[in-house]
């Protein structure tokens, strides 16, 4: 049986990254579902690619930007996603590499 202490050390905090915070995504990487809850206790789902363990999220726009750059270069491998601003006037940029 562990004590708090010992249980506290172990304890190892899921924090979900952002994929800006990569310095390169291969287009190659397996996007996930999870879900959420809200402040207002609300469920909802996002989208993640798994990076040495570590859940980054996928925002719509980025998404969104790859796709009319897969259009244009269907052979795209890797990219990488500026992110300007916070919160919801977060703006993000998909730059191919």
């Amino acid at each position: 049986m562990n004590n708090i202490k010992n249980m506290a050390k172990d304890v190892i905090v899921k924090e979900t990254g952002n994929i800006a915070e990569l310095d390169s995504v291969s287009t190659a990487l397996l996007v996930l579902e999870r879900t959420g809850t809200n402040t207002d206790g609300e469920e909802y789902s996002y989208n993640v690619i798994v990076v040495d363990r570590k859940d980054y999220r996928i925002p719509l726009s980025v998404l969104q930007q790859l796709k009319s750059i897969l259009e244009v270069k269907p052979n795209l491998e890797f990219f990488k996603v500026s992110r300007i601003g916070t919160g919801m006037q977060t703006k993000y940029q998909v730059i191919p590499l």
